[in-house]
C-alpha cells in the first residue's frame, strides 16, 4: 500500500511539471551580438540565441555551447531541453583555422558574461546559470567554468556558475589547439588550455559526463575520470563522474541530456 501511494504521489508530481510547461509560453531572440569585437569574423559568429519561457520567472538557464572540434559546427537549441520550463542560450563561437586558441575560449566566456547580465531581463535568475555543451561545447564549458580568468576580464566570478554540465569534453588541451601547434592527436599535453591545469576545490558544482569508455573517441572517458579523481583529491565536494554504457560519443548526447534536466531540477526546488 505504501508503495503504491509513493508511485502514485511520483506520477502525479510528473504529470504536474508537465501540465506546468506545456501551459507555459516560450519565444526565441536570434542572433544576439554579444561581442564588442568589431571585426568581420566576429560580428558574423559572436551570436547567439536564447529560447525563454514568457510567461515565467526565476527560471535556470541553461548556456549551451555546440561540438564540431572547434573546426565546425553551428548554435543549435537542444530539442530535448524545449518547452522544459527553463531558458537555454545557444552560442556561436569563432572556429579555428580563422581564429586561434584562445580567442574561442574568450568568446564562450563572453557568451557566458552576456547571459549573467542579461538574464533577468528575460526573467530568469543569475544564480541559476547553468554552463553545458558536447565535445569542443564540453570542453568550452570546462575552460570557462574552470579557469577563472576568461569571465573575470568581464567582472563575472566564475564560481558564481550554478552548475557546469560538460558532455565528452576534453579536459587536456584541445586537439585542435595541439594540431595549431603542429602536436598530434595521439600526444596529450597539460598547459594552460587544459581544464586539468585548472583544478580547484572551489569550483561550481560540476557533472562530468561521457559515452562508453570503450566506444568513446581519444580516451574522453579516461581523461574525465582522471580529473574527477583530482578534483575530489583537491576537496571539491559537488562533483560527479557518469559514463553512460553503450553510447559512442555522438550518441551520447541525447541521453546526457536527460541527465542534465534531472540534475538541474534541483536548482527550481523552494
Amino acid at each position: 500500500m505504501k508503495n503504491y501511494i509513493f508511485l502514485s504521489l511520483i506520477f502525479f508530481l510528473i504529470g504536474a511539471q508537465t501540465l506546468v510547461a506545456q501551459n507555459t509560453e516560450y519565444a526565441t531572440d536570434e542572433n544576439i551580438l554579444y561581442t564588442s569585437d568589431a571585426s568581420e569574423y566576429a560580428q558574423e559568429r559572436c551570436k547567439l540565441d536564447i529560447y525563454y519561457p514568457e510567461n515565467k520567472t526565476d527560471f535556470t538557464t541553461v548556456v549551451w555551447f555546440h561540438g564540431g572540434g572547434i573546426t565546425g559546427g553551428n548554435k543549435f537549441i537542444p530539442e530535448k531541453l524545449k518547452e522544459q520550463g527553463i531558458a537555454v542560450v545557444a552560442v556561436n563561437y569563432r572556429l579555428s583555422p580563422k581564429v586561434k586558441c584562445p580567442v574561442y575560449i574568450e568568446d564562450a566566456a563572453a557568451a557566458v558574461a552576456w547571459t549573467f547580465k542579461n538574464i533577468e531581463k528575460y526573467g530568469g535568475r543569475k544564480d541559476k546559470i547553468v554552463v553545458s555543451g558536447h565535445s569542443a561545447g564540453g570542453y568550452l564549458t570546462s575552460m570557462v567554468g574552470f579557469d577563472k580568468h576568461y569571465l573575470a576580464a568581464h567582472d563575472i566570478n566564475a564560481d558564481h556558475i550554478a552548475m557546469l554540465i560538460p558532455f565528452s569534453g576534453h579536459t587536456v588541451t584541445h586537439f585542435t589547439i595541439r594540431d595549431e601547434r603542429g602536436i598530434p592527436g595521439t600526444q596529450a599535453i597539460v598547459d594552460e588550455y587544459a581544464p586539468l591545469y585548472f583544478v580547484r576545490p572551489d569550483a561550481p558544482p560540476t557533472i562530468f559526463i561521457t559515452g562508453d569508455r570503450e566506444q568513446e573517441m581519444l580516451g574522453r572517458y579516461e581523461e574525465n575520470a582522471y580529473m574527477w579523481r583530482m578534483m575530489k583529491v583537491a576537496g571539491h565536494k559537488n562533483c560527479k563522474l557518469m559514463e553512460l554504457d553503450g553510447f559512442n560519443h555522438g550518441e551520447m548526447a541525447s541521453p546526457a541530456l536527460e541527465v542534465l534536466l534531472k540534475e538541474i531540477r534541483v536548482l527550481d526546488k523552494p
